[in-house]
């Protein structure tokens, strides 16, 4: 993570090494933090998530899921 100041004196020489390295670049702000993400990551992110929502009884799944307190969720997946 790298405080806002130095993201922002380094935004340019950031964009390239990121969208060729895939990895995301996380920013420190004072009252909270973000991430860089690519072009191409955002996309695909928003792919993802659209397909994932078009998949019958998912959406509804991620909601329980979220709901559900992490104790009372399973230590070992059954598939």
């Amino acid at each position: 993570m790298i405080p806002i100041n130095e993201a922002q004196q380094q935004l340019q020489q950031s964009i390239a090494p990121m969208s060729q390295s895939l990895q995301p670049i996380a920013i420190a702000g004072q009252t909270s933090n973000t991430v860089l993400l690519s072009e191409s990551d955002s996309a695909s992110v928003a792919r993802e998530t659209l397909y994932l929502l078009s998949v019958a009884g998912m959406r509804e799944s991620i909601r329980e899921g979220m709901a559900t307190p992490i104790e009372d969720c399973a230590r070992e997946l059954e598939w």
